[in-house]
């Protein structure tokens, strides 16, 4: 089901929490909402599951209103960051919850439930608690829960924020894969654009309660609305009126036309790229990305000079 949401607003006494949000997910897409703390992420995710209510403006799911509907009849599968499981229930029990509540057929219950443990990878783990399980299988345990009553929209919360890295990775290629398998309308809550940019169809970019581009990853990538949303996406310079990335900036040894002096500060050999930190000489600090084929035939070394130049095709953004 899609998602809509016109001129939302929200404030918590004096704090404008979001600010004016419309916003369209498409059904069947994994969109997510990217942005720093504080941006309103969280609260607009809280406002479509109906735990929150907008001060103003509408939200609909399906084509329907939904402000007047109570959130468990909404058609929502929530997770949250920190699990929220039943200590005291079994991984059965835990996924089983939402159908039992509704007084579900015994027999439906354990169909459904072997079937999820099935799709996300626990059938051998139906028996055991949640303090039996690593962190990354609690999180797929709190998925299946969420899609045990089989929902129309799944929202998710920083689902993967208390993970450490390795396993982060691994669950979004594996959220991903699920969502294409099962289909439905997903949107995920992150401050990692890596996270975002990997696993969404549509990212959101929110700053302080506001939608400041929405778009696919590639587009809002390469054709970013302004200079905070470039720079909210990685690492940018800038080199004269231009902001250019790492990977666009130009090193030579000696001095072109153009060129903006800087000082080498420090070169990080990463397997197959070579960051280089640079001083620029009218002050402020510069990012280069080279491989190391490039790093070897320049032989830069910490405090070396070196001259800047940005692609033809940059273009100065405004903010």
């Amino acid at each position: 089901m899609a998602i809509s949401l016109h001129d939302v607003h929200k404030s918590f006494g004096d704090f404008k929490a979001v600010d004016g949000v419309s916003l369209e997910v498409p059904e069947g897409s994994l969109s997510a909402l990217l942005g720093p703390s504080g941006s309103g992420k969280s609260t607009l995710l809280r406002l479509i599951a109906g735990l929150e209510q907008p001060d103003h403006g509408e939200i609909a799911i399906g084509g329907d209103p939904a402000l007047a509907v109570p959130p468990q009849r909404r058609g929502i599968g929530f997770v949250f960051q920190h699990y929220a499981a039943f200590k005291h229930m079994t991984v059965r029990d835990n996924v089983a919850f939402g159908l039992s509540v509704r007084r579900r057929p015994k027999a439906e219950i354990r169909e459904r439930v072997d079937e999820l443990l099935g799709i996300v990878g626990l059938s051998g783990y139906a028996d055991r608690y949640p303090s039996q399980l690593s962190g990354g299988q609690r999180q797929r345990m709190a998925l299946a829960r969420a899609l045990a009553v089989k929902p129309r929209v799944l929202l998710l919360d920083e689902p993967f924020g208390a993970l450490d890295a390795n396993v982060r990775a691994e669950l979004r290629s594996w959220l991903r894969g699920l969502h294409d398998d099962l289909g439905v309308t997903t949107l995920i809550v992150t401050h990692d654009q890596e996270e975002a940019m990997e696993v969404a169809d549509q990212v959101v970019i929110m700053r302080a309660g506001r939608v400041e581009q929405a778009g696919a990853p590639r587009e809002v990538y390469r054709r970013p609305a302004n200079d905070w949303v470039m720079g909210f996406l990685g690492p940018v310079s800038r080199i004269g009126a231009s902001l250019v990335r790492p990977h666009e900036v130009s090193l030579s040894l000696e001095p072109e036309d153009d060129a903006v002096e800087a000082m080498v500060s420090r070169v990080i050999h990463l397997g197959s790229q070579v960051r280089v930190e640079l001083e620029l000489a009218g002050g402020g600090e510069a990012h280069a990305q080279l491989t190391p084929e490039q790093a070897d035939e320049l032989e830069l070394g910490r405090s070396d000079i070196v001259y800047l130049r940005a692609p033809a095709a940059a273009v100065a953004l405004s903010v």
